[in-house]
């Protein structure tokens, strides 16, 4: 039976020990055919056309994904796998210059009352961790049209505090580390090299299915061993 459809015990990091499906694995051990195209290849899909004039964003270098967004962009780059869970844990290695960070971030496109599907993400800078539920706070459709209104109310400035928690955190820069992101019911961990950074707890986090993982890099980033193990 391949690897992806095994079950396998998970004791990753700072987390607790649990029996779970490892149903996407990715190493990046391989090239593009064409050096000067965009091919990430296992199933990946990018934003670079819409969002970059089709300029190159993701280069597969030295057995590792290389994001950089480019100077055309209008938005950060989104590198999207598609793969469903209720709970999971998402395993990755990654690296960032000093002004570099790294989003986790969680989607369903079925979800209609959030702009682009957005549910939860953790973003991972060189000096915090932030942990957000984005279905019910900043990407709630109506609490986002306010904001872009410039018309917030002080209910939607509470919400989206409250739908948000930051925590410290130092990282060497331009150095790899691991990263665990643990979904569970409506909390979501995240432990960098083996020690726990934060953990949130909100509704949204709960949402039944996440149907879409986004590696979303606002400048630039360095992953690879992106690993995801669901518990149902």
């Amino acid at each position: 039976m391949k690897s992806l459809l095994k079950l396998v015990v998970v004791c990753a990091l700072a987390l607790p020990c649990w029996s779970g499906e490892v149903i996407f694995h990715d190493d990046f051990s391989r090239e593009e055919a064409d050096p000067e195209k965009e091919q990430v290849g296992n199933g990946w899909s990018t934003n670079s056309k819409s969002r970059a004039k089709g300029v190159k964003q993701v280069d597969l270098n030295d057995g590792a994904l290389h994001i950089t967004r480019a100077d055309v962009a209008d938005h950060g780059v989104s590198v999207v796998q598609e793969v469903a869970f209720k709970d999971a844990l998402i395993e990755l290695r990654f690296k960032l210059g000093e002004k570099d960070d790294l989003g986790i971030n969680i989607a369903d496109m079925e979800e209609e009352t959030v702009h682009a599907g957005h549910i939860c993400m953790a973003r991972i800078r060189s000096w915090n961790v932030e942990i957000t539920d984005l279905k019910s706070g900043r990407m709630r459709k109506d609490v986002r049209a306010r904001n872009q209104a410039n018309e917030l109310t002080a209910e939607d400035k509470k919400l989206r505090k409250n739908t948000s928690r930051q925590f410290k955190n130092k990282l060497s820069i331009d150095e790899w580390h691991n990263l665990a992101v643990q979904i569970s019911g409506e909390t979501m961990t995240v432990s960098i090299d083996g020690k726990k950074v934060g953990s949130f707890t909100s509704a949204g986090i709960g949402h039944a299915t996440k149907r879409r993982l986004r590696l979303a890099v606002a400048k630039e980033a360095w992953v690879d061993d992106v690993k995801i193990t669901r518990f149902n």
